[in-house]
Parts: C-alpha cells; structure tokens; sequence
C-alpha cells in the first residue's frame, strides 16, 4: 500500500519543527531509525533554531525539545552537508542561564563539521568565545554574528575563510589586532558590514581586500578612543557607508569604482578637522553622495572637488552645504534637510552647479526661516526643472502659513515645475 510522504516536500524549518517531537533520543546515536526518517533528517539542509516561533507554547518543554533535536541532528551519522545554519532566540534572555544546557559552541563545531555555507548567530548575552573551527571554516560563504552585551570577538591566531564573501558583525567590541587579522584573512570578500560596533585598543583598522564591493562601517567610541587611522584599499568597491566620529587620520585610496558613498560623522575633537577632508578626498570619484554632518567646525581645509558627483542628498548646518556646492560643478540632483538655519541672505557667488547642470531639487522639513534660501536658489538655478518644498512635518496651522509665504515668491519665479506638499 503506498502512503503518500508529504512531509519530505516541507520546507526545512517545518520538517526541523515536526522532527523536534519525535522521541528519538536513542534511536538516532543507535541508528534504528527507519530508511524513512534517516533519509528526512539527511536531507535538511537549513537548520534554523528561532524561539520566536516557539512562543504561546509551553515554553520550557517545547525549547528543550528543539534544543535535543538540534543536538541530535549535528550528531547525526548519516547527515551528509549542511547549507545554512541560524541561531535566533528572541524568547531567551541569555544562552547562559543554566536552565537549558545549550550547547552553542558545539552547534557551531557541528554545523562546520558539515560543510556549512551559510552561518547566521544571534547570541545576545553569551559570556564565550565564538569557537576556533569556525575561522578555519573553508566552505563557510555568509557569517552574520550579532553580539548584544557579550564578549565573544577573540579571534584566534591561525584564521582562514578563503571563501567567505558576506561578513556581517553587529553590537560587538572588537579588538584592533584581532579585527585586523580576521579582515585580512578572508581574501575574496565581496561585502563587509560592522554594525554597531565599537572598536579598542586600534591603532588602525587596516580593510585592503581587491574583491571587496560594499563597505559598511559604523562605529561608536567612548570619548577619547578615535586616536587611530582607517585604511582602506578596494579598488573594486563599488557601495561604502561610513557612520563615526572622526578619527585621527584616513589613508582610503585605489577607489575609482566607487558609484555611491554615504557618510555620517561628527566631531569628537576640532583638532580631526583635516581628517574628515582626507576622508573626503577617499570618495571623490564618487557620482551619489548622502552626507550628514552633526556639528559645525571651522572649515579651514579646502574641500576636494567632486569631479563626478551628480545626486547629492546633505543633512546638516547650511556652511557645510555652501561649501559642498562650490565642489560640485556637475551636479544635478540635490536633496536637503538643514539644521538651525540662520534666516540671512545668501551672499555668495552662485555655485556653477547652479548656473549649468541643477534640474531638480527638493527641500524637505521646510522652515519659514528658510525662505532666503530658497530665493538664492530659485535666483541662481539656471537650468531648474523640478523643485520640490515638503512642509509635512508642521502641523496644519504652520504649514498654511509656510505655503502663504513661498507663493508669492514662486509665483514671481520662471522656474519649471514647482511643487509644494
């Protein structure tokens, strides 16, 4: 009689669910399991452990009863690879707490042991190390590690990920030497992201990888811990988001393939002024540039020219933006939000951006103190096709009286097409 196998055409997280219940604790080390049921747990290639879906059950036995069958499935004689491996615990408050015994580590030791390709870990509150295997792990192609509260990033001496392409760390501390020596041990990434983390005892945090794509850095610092140098040489970088404060000093070079930057910084010391202008000259071959600035400094540095620039999208005090526009003398597109504007006229020469190439521009959480602003730029925009005023963020009252006071002065205008919302 044939029994229709419905469960084999699961997805893997379902049949991982269903398998969890079976009791099969002994039966798997002894391999008396059914051709059926080894050939079921053989088969999963993804193994995603999240306690949220484990939620509104009994909590307790159902996690446990996961946790034994992730054990159980890591041991398993008979399963051959290992795609991806996900470790996410939204319903744990930490994998420490005595009171379920998991085995983290050797999750991770299985998961390797078995080719993985893909590892992805959540493990807020986990007083280990990330064991050794793993950065020895040459089928590993994807490593996510989010690290919330814990002192885990210890990376050992002897690192090899010669084929790992996506790198991914959030909310962690990383140690200069040993961040240097992960970065320069994985020699085709392709996309490399700190998230959140915050960065001790560096001199430099040294990034020169030929195949690296996209770039994300964001770092915080506790006061007085920005005295080191970023190095970065990507000729093949394409994306780089850079979220800090300004550190002492910026060596980014060989990025002519850069096509889209967005950088956020402010000032931890007046005396790095210099460096954010190096960090500035690193991107200027760069056509789409998001930038915020959170203080103003005095500018005594030139600004490098923006040779290749042509959308540009700034949030910050308006001295930053004048400057930005005399760089720019082929830009097309340009988006702003200001921050405690002045309410003065704009008395300086018109940006040649604005004279040949600006067709659109769109002013967002318009203010009436910018209204001079928008004079300048209507006056000089030579070539303005689209401009674009959002009043959105005022309550009704102010936004009436907003539209009231740039009509006249858009209705005086030649301009093309001008929109207010």
């Amino acid at each position: 009689m044939y029994v229709e196998d419905r469960i084999s055409n699961f997805p893997d997280h379902i049949r991982c669910h269903i398998l969890s219940f079976l009791p099969i604790h002994e039966a798997v080390r002894t391999s008396i399991l059914s051709t059926k049921w080894r050939n079921l747990f053989a088969s999963i290639s993804t193994v995603d452990f999240d306690t949220y879906l484990l939620r509104g059950l009994t909590e307790r036995n159902i996690i446990d009863s996961f946790k034994n069958f992730v054990d159980r499935l890591l041991k398993f004689p008979d399963q051959l690879s290992l795609d991806c491996f996900r470790l996410r615990a939204d319903g744990i408050a930490s994998w420490n707490d005595g009171y379920h015994d998991f085995d983290v580590s050797g999750w991770i030791c299985g998961a390797v042991c078995r080719g993985v390709k893909e590892i992805d870990l959540y493990l807020d509150n986990f007083c280990h190390t990330l064991p050794a295997l793993l950065f020895t792990c040459h089928s590993l192609r994807t490593l996510t590690l989010v690290a919330k509260d814990s002192k885990i990033f210890e990376v050992p001496s002897e690192v090899c990920l010669r084929n790992l392409k996506t790198l991914c760390i959030t909310s962690s501390v990383l140690v200069g030497d040993s961040l240097n020596r992960l970065i320069s041990n994985c020699h085709v990434l392709e996309d490399l992201t700190f998230d959140e983390c915050s960065v001790v005892n560096a001199r430099d945090i040294n990034i020169q990888i030929p195949s690296l794509k996209s770039l994300f850095l964001d770092f915080f610092f506790s006061i007085g811990d920005s005295n080191y140098v970023v190095v970065i040489n990507a000729p093949n970088l394409v994306y780089f988001r850079y979220d800090s404060v300004i550190v002492k000093g910026y060596n980014l070079s060989n990025m002519k393939s850069l096509e889209k930057a967005e950088i956020c910084i402010w000032f931890d010391s007046s005396n790095y002024e210099t460096s954010s202008i190096h960090l500035f000259q690193g991107v200027c071959n760069v056509r789409s540039l998001r930038l915020t600035i959170h203080e103003v400094i005095p500018i005594t540095s030139r600004f490098p020219i923006l040779h290749n620039l042509i959308e540009f999208e700034f949030l910050g005090k308006e001295i930053w933006l004048v400057e930005f526009l005399h760089c720019a003398s082929n830009l097309k597109t340009l988006t702003v939000l200001l921050q405690d504007v002045a309410g003065t006229r704009w008395n300086i020469d018109a940006p040649s951006c604005l004279s040949f190439h600006l067709k659109k521009i769109e002013i967002s959480d318009y203010a009436p103190d910018m209204i001079e602003i928008v004079r300048y730029l209507l006056d000089n925009s030579m070539v303005l096709e689209k401009l674009i005023i959002k009043v959105n963020a005022m309550n009704a009252t102010c936004a009436s009286k907003a539209r009231n006071q740039l009509l006249p002065l858009l209705k005086s205008s030649k301009k093309g097409l001008i929109v207010i919302l």
